[in-house]
């Protein structure tokens, strides 16, 4: 089970309204990055999508904020109730289904699964820390690291790629910019979430702010994008505007099953490139490292129920500097600056490369 929280609609759609005369980040990354597609795990955070017309409803009257975004089907879609009580999110998926409530008592999560432990911790995409045992055991990604030696085709692998849900959505520039996000404003944050100070969620945001205030580690540059802009700002900086952005793309979401690396293994232009990794939070928040010593590269993989992937991975040539108890040197059983360390991307997590020139 991966947790997520999900996005406090209703302050979403309003921070939307309150910056509409500022331009989408749609419309930034089409005029910034023109020859450049937008992969899905980008499109499937943008805002407008809530409020478009699509089935799609916003009523601010006395009794708080309601947002139906059914698209039009009956008992779909994304059904948000903002009232005196707080906030309530249901996905419309009885069977898949995650639900959070947000009232004066805080943020509650339910996934519809159950005996399986809610694991709250660093990310393993953050090479600074340790990695301790409930991460071992209890994080998803834990299988998504591998040797670069095993890259090729017809190895197998144990995989779970977890589906981008209707979960937190970007800010615009203009609203992040409004919100804070830092240590010392924690009280402030909590308050405009509704969270309880000691909950797991707030924990959660704690965690994922302090990630973001801790220094990297050497030869990489760390930034939080809060909004899409800052991250093509950030991305852009790094590699220049002659980018593209790719992403996991799996047909249909699956369990944890085997998948075969097919034909058709694509490496990346050049060694450098910069990756995001979607953060836990009430809003869509990457942390964003550049480097120089990565390869990345596009996976074809075929799971053993026909699912076919289309999987982003991003391998690091120089793992030195990391700490020696991470993650994937306790998964792998390799030391620090051996060998090249790889690991695929979840499926809303993006990588950053420049693109190749002509007759490359």
């Amino acid at each position: 089970m991966e947790f997520r929280l999900l996005p406090i609609l209703a302050f979403l759609s309003l921070a939307l309204v309150a910056s509409h005369a500022a331009i989408s980040p749609e419309l930034y990354w089409k005029t910034v990055l023109p020859n450049s597609p937008m992969p899905k795990a980008v499109k499937d955070l943008l805002q407008p999508d809530v409020l478009e017309d699509k089935s799609t409803s916003v009523n601010v009257g006395k009794g708080g904020v309601n947002v139906d975004a059914g698209k039009g089907k009956p008992g779909g879609g994304t059904h948000v109730n903002v009232g005196g009580k707080g906030v309530g999110v249901n996905t419309g998926q009885p069977e898949k289904r995650t639900s959070v409530g947000v009232g004066k008592g805080g943020v509650s999560v339910s996934t519809g699964h159950k005996g399986k432990p809610v694991y709250v911790g660093v990310s393993p995409f953050n090479y600074v820390y340790a990695a301790n045992e409930n991460q071992l055991h209890d994080d998803p990604n834990t299988a998504l690291f591998f040797l670069e030696k095993d890259l090729h085709p017809g190895m197998k692998m144990n995989l779970h790629f977890t589906q981008t849900s209707n979960g937190a959505t970007f800010l615009s520039r203009q609203a992040a910019k409004s919100t804070p996000f830092s240590s010392d404003k924690l009280p402030e944050i909590f308050n405009q979430f509704s969270v309880k100070p000691g909950s797991v969620e707030a924990e959660i945001m704690q965690n994922t702010i302090k990630e973001c205030e801790d220094p990297g580690i050497k030869g990489e540059q760390k930034y939080c994008a809060t909004s899409l802009e800052s991250m093509i700002d950030f991305s852009t900086s790094k590699l220049g505007k002659s980018v593209q952005a790719i992403s996991t793309e799996v047909k249909k979401g699956t369990k944890m099953q085997s998948y075969t690396i097919a034909a058709g293994v694509k490496q990346m232009a050049a060694d450098k490139s910069v990756v995001c990794h979607k953060q836990n939070y009430p809003y869509a928040v990457f942390y964003c490292h550049a480097t120089q010593t990565t390869r990345a590269y596009i996976v074809p993989l075929e799971g053993a129920d026909g699912t076919k992937a289309k999987a982003a991975a991003v391998c690091h040539t120089d793992t030195s500097a990391w700490n020696p108890k991470h993650l994937a040197f306790q998964v792998l059983k390799v030391k620090p600056g051996t060998v090249p360390i790889c690991h695929f991307l979840p499926e809303d997590h993006i990588v950053w490369v420049p693109k190749k020139k002509t007759g490359e």
